[in-house]
């Protein structure tokens, strides 16, 4: 029985430096877009709104919101430089 092929080990896809540390960027963006998302939405857990009733298409248009407001800030707030620096550090080490 032949078990090389068991000892292979699969070589990861380089990119161009350019190309890589746009896609890196837009991976840490993303990132940061759940950490944001996931502290508005435990920030607005227990909001009591007096003008409308708790339907849920309001549940919906909230979480729609504060999806959308994540996104957007995504990369603002320091945590997707932070992690694309650390990342561009180990890749340079590796």
């Amino acid at each position: 029985m032949d078990i090389a092929p068991l000892n292979y080990q699969k070589q990861t896809p380089t990119v161009g430096a350019k190309d890589g540390d746009k896609l890196l960027r837009e991976k840490t963006d993303q990132f940061e877009s759940i950490i944001v998302k996931m502290m508005l939405d435990e920030a607005m857990k227990d909001e009591k709104n007096v003008f409308s009733t708790n339907d849920p298409g309001d549940k919906i248009f909230k979480s729609m919101y504060r999806e959308e407001l994540s996104n957007v800030s995504a990369g603002g707030f320091g945590f997707s430089q932070m992690l694309f620096e650390h990342l561009k550090q180990k890749e340079v080490k590796d």
